[in-house]
């Protein structure tokens, strides 16, 4: 038999070992009061501060709680040792350290804790994508649980960025809303330098299979497309909408979001955030006074300038429920988006397709939120974790050197002029922006559907702004299926006019995004002249006609499920009043109520327990209308009724 060589190690060095330590010197700060009165952990705790080498003396200050989606190990040069998942998380240790640091050197004891998170764009078109959506509840969870499992916490300081982590983490603070509590935005990548953006090298292998690039393009622009090992993609997609919204829910310092990642302005916003933090805790202002109804008035305000995300639709509500808040509902988002001119000309909407970092050096979120309060769109006695109300706050902004001087740093480097970037609305209206979300009906979606209408093509929408497509269904059940369709250059190609059905998608197996599909419709040759309808979700950085949300979904009896190969497709989207309808052609709501599913919808690919039960959970919350929240009294009252039922009937 032949042993195998890791069986045994041949280093003599792991010999040489004891069985006892002498323990840290020096003595707790307790007193007699505090043995006889205080709990046993509590105790213990110092035990521990003192074992992993925190000097005893200093064990009287007060206890902050850092949190993060830190991944990877990265040594003290930059060098990976082991890789993150995404750049979004892999420096973020950095702001945690500069955090701690500025924490103790006032004094108190900073502790540190990690729930790191997935990459949507590693796992798009992968099963991996089944557990995305999933993946915030259970952070959330994890975050709330170590925030209460430091007894003495006086606040909490989250560093988070990209899809899933930063809602999280900005749910998980919410949910502590006793606490005083700073959000800390990762911040965002630099450009590459004649390269293609992470949206664009995401389209790389359907661009090659239709022949539009060279296979030495894709190599080469796949390897080069980050501008730094650090920070969220370089377009406006959740990550950095998830930023914005972060900041205009006054949970961030002012001029937090897109920071570029790695750069000195970006360190001094965690040491800065830290120092905001005492001050909250020692003016008693908590979480609950920040985050109330005004607060998520003016992120969803902020969304619509920005041209944010259609994610923030499913991230918003879940982070108001978080809070104890009403959730916005669809009549909230459309009211709002119908009032609020977008204001932003950054990746993927356009025209000119600015970078993240761009807008940023043109002044971010207070630049737009300036534009906002002039058009009295914002509520501005909304407190911040500034101590100062959202007006005072922008007050300062508009007057600040650190404005002057990004907005002229931007044309410095980049010959670019910042109002060009984040526009007036008076120039926003002359350049023809559409607003960001249209909500639709139709005997398709009688529970509702969204098309972010700011991606669609200006050259599709007519003077009236209307977008009007009808066209066959093409029809697919899986994302690889369409995809295949997609990338096909044979019979069974997608064509120009027609309609691709994405049915089965939703809720019900975690809700995949589709950015696989959107981005490689992007790019073919003729996608301009197809339009997308399906019960799941997209990329922030998706463009085209892409309607998503489409409920019910497929697999819970919806229409969508219901449409025959070949049978036209009518979208209507009103882009100005922000309305509009997607139909089956020639089809009546009742007729399509008497169909069958597909019946490839019948049995279900191979889902993870986990999202099977996310997905019952959060269906008996208010579904994704609701934020796929999980609310435990409604939880709770449908168990109670079904375990009456069963006794009952068993």
């Amino acid at each position: 038999m032949t042993l195998p060589r890791f069986l045994d190690s041949t280093d003599p060095e792991i010999y040489t070992l004891r069985t006892m330590s002498a323990g840290p010197a020096g003595r707790l700060p307790i007193s007699p009061e505090m043995l006889r009165g205080a709990a046993s952990g509590t105790i213990f705790g110092l035990t521990q501060d003192a074992g992993m080498g925190w000097d005893p003396r200093k064990l009287n200050g007060k206890e902050f709680l850092i949190l993060s989606t830190q991944g990877g190990i990265r040594a003290a040069d930059g060098a990976p040792i082991a890789l993150g998942y995404h750049t979004g998380h892999w420096e973020v240790g950095l702001l945690m350290e500069a955090a701690a640091r500025t924490l103790s050197s006032a004094g108190a004891t900073p502790f540190a804790a990690y729930c790191s998170d997935p990459c949507d764009g590693r796992t798009n078109g992968t099963k991996g994508m089944l557990d995305s959506l999933a993946y915030r509840n259970d952070a959330a969870i994890v975050f709330r649980r170590l925030i209460r499992s430091l007894p003495n916490r006086r606040g909490v300081l989250g560093i988070a960025t990209c899809d899933k982590g930063l809602p999280a983490m900005m749910m998980a603070l919410a949910g502590a809303g006793d606490l005083p509590s700073v959000l800390v935005p990762g911040g965002v990548m630099l450009m590459a330098q004649d390269a293609e953006n992470t949206a664009q090298v995401q389209t790389l292998a359907s661009r090659f299979a239709h022949g539009d690039i060279p296979f030495e393009h894709a190599v080469e622009m796949g390897c080069r497309a980050c501008g730094s090992p650090g920070g969220g993609c370089q377009f406006m997609g959740t990550a950095a909408t998830s930023q914005v919204v972060g900041e205009a829910l006054g949970l961030s310092l002012p001029h937090a979001a897109l920071s570029p990642s790695g750069a000195p302005i970006w360190l001094d916003l965690a040491r800065r955030s830290a120092v905001a933090l005492m001050d909250l805790e020692q003016r008693h202002q908590i979480t609950r006074d920040i985050l109330t109804d005004d607060a998520f008035h003016n992120a969803m305000v902020v969304h619509a300038a920005f041209g944010g995300s259609t994610n923030l639709v499913l991230h918003i509500p879940a982070i108001a429920h978080a809070a104890g808040r009403r959730r916005p509902t669809v009549e909230d988002w459309s009211r709002i988006n119908r009032s609020v001119p977008r204001l932003v000309d950054v990746l993927p909407n356009g025209p000119t397709h600015y970078a993240t970092v761009q807008v940023f050096l043109a002044g971010g979120a207070p630049e737009v939120m300036l534009h906002l309060r002039d058009l009295g769109l914002l509520k501005l006695e909304a407190r911040t974790v500034t101590g100062l109300t959202l007006g005072e706050n922008l007050a300062w902004w508009e007057k600040s050197e650190r404005r002057r001087r990004l907005r002229e740093k931007l044309f410095t480097l980049d010959g670019v002029d910042p109002d060009r970037v984040i526009l007036s609305p008076a120039a926003a209206r002359a350049s023809q922006f559409a607003s960001t979300v249209t909500f639709l009906g139709g005997n398709l979606a009688p529970d509702g559907a969204l098309v972010k209408s700011t991606a669609i093509a200006p050259e599709l929408i007519d003077r009236q702004g209307i977008y009007l497509h009808e066209g066959p269904a093409r029809v697919f059940t899986s994302e690889d299926a369409a995809i295949a369709a997609i990338k096909s250059t044979g019979a069974d190609a997608i064509r120009a006019g027609e309609v691709i059905v994405l049915a089965g998608i939703g809720p019900a197996i975690g809700m995949p995004e589709t950015y696989q599909v959107t981005s490689a419709l992007k790019y073919l040759p003729h996608g301009k002249q197809v339009a997308l309808i399906t019960d799941g979700r997209f990329s922030g950085v998706s463009t085209g006609a892409c309607v998503g949300h489409v409920s019910p979904e497929a697999r819970a009896g919806g229409p969508i499920g219901k449409i025959h190969e070949g049978e036209r497709v009518r979208l209507h989207i009103d882009t100005r009043s922000l309305v509009g309808t997607i139909e089956l052609v020639g089809v009546t709501a009742a007729e399509l109520a008497q169909r069958n599913s597909a019946p490839a919808l019948r049995t279900a690919p191979d889902i993870p327990d986990d999202t099977r039960l996310w997905a019952a959970l959060q269906n008996a919350s208010g579904g994704s209308w609701g934020g796929c929240v999980y609310d435990v009294a409604s939880i709770a009252e449908l168990l109670d009724l079904g375990l009456a039922a069963k006794k009952a009937f068993p």
